[in-house]
């Protein structure tokens, strides 16, 4: 029998409030397409998108410098967000867990591949080793903010779902992906950066960054809206991190 969870909720005909561990072995409808959905996100924001910087006129801010695949990379906490509101902070866990090996793995055989010797008669070394040669240090503080910013993303929205007895949606989405992208970039750019760039562009890349990710989500709260109320009530649940262990060390469900 599904337990309710210890919080006054009024839900939308034909979706039942949860406690996330009632849940447990039960089939979901659209959990593994949302899992590979982030992964791909993930994987062609880090080796795609990061191959090339962009330039953006923008209203009071000028000429702004970004990488390109910050246009994309937030997109991933959306569906962040879509997944620990419907199916709770265990499954999004597992979920940045997935995401954190894939990318490794990708970014592992993207270097492989460039350093073994090219036939002789290849031309398109020196591209691909450009677009595709991470340096190790840069690849190390991506992997590892990514993993703290979408752990700290999951974490704040699936607490203040049960604060806000899950109304405000956009509450949560926007104060989780603040906090979650200011962990990510706060740990990112430092560590990639610190010693090689010059503070003051340190400081400033990485407050812009910050400004165009979490604008960016804001800017697409109506869309998580739109796919959050479409896969409560397909899923015919609600789920609620009431009694959940929120270790971040762990993927079990």
């Amino acid at each position: 029998m599904t337990r309710q969870p210890e919080v006054a909720v009024v839900e939308p005909e034909g979706v039942r409030a949860v406690e996330a561990s009632e849940i447990t072995g039960r089939r979901l409808r659209y959990y593994d397409y949302c899992m590979a959905a982030f992964v791909a996100i993930l994987i062609c924001s880090n080796l795609i998108g990061a191959g090339k910087v962009a330039e953006v006129e923008l209203p009071h801010l000028g000429a702004t410098v970004f990488g390109a695949g910050i246009l994309f990379f937030p997109l991933s906490y959306v569906l962040g967000d879509v997944l620990t509101e419907v199916y709770g902070y265990a499954r999004a866990r597992r979920v940045v867990w997935v995401g954190f090996v894939a990318a490794a793995f990708a970014a592992g055989m993207a270097a492989f591949i460039v350093w073994i010797p090219p036939a002789p008669d290849w031309k398109g070394q020196e591209a691909m080793a450009q677009v595709f040669g991470q340096v190790p240090r840069i690849f190390a503080a991506s992997i590892l903010a990514f993993w703290a910013g979408e752990i700290a993303n999951a974490y704040v929205l699936a607490r203040m779902k049960v604060l806000t007895k899950g109304r405000w949606l956009w509450t949560r989405t926007i104060g989780s992906t603040a906090v979650g992208q200011g962990v990510d970039s706060l740990l990112f750019y430092p560590l990639a950066f610190w010693g090689v760039w010059e503070t003051s562009l340190v400081l400033t890349v990485m407050l812009t960054n910050y400004l165009l990710k979490v604008g960016w989500e804001a800017a697409l709260t109506p869309v998580t809206y739109k796919v959050v109320g479409f896969m409560k009530r397909a899923e015919g649940l609600d789920v609620y991190d009431v009694e959940t262990d929120f270790t971040p060390f762990r993927t079990q469900i």
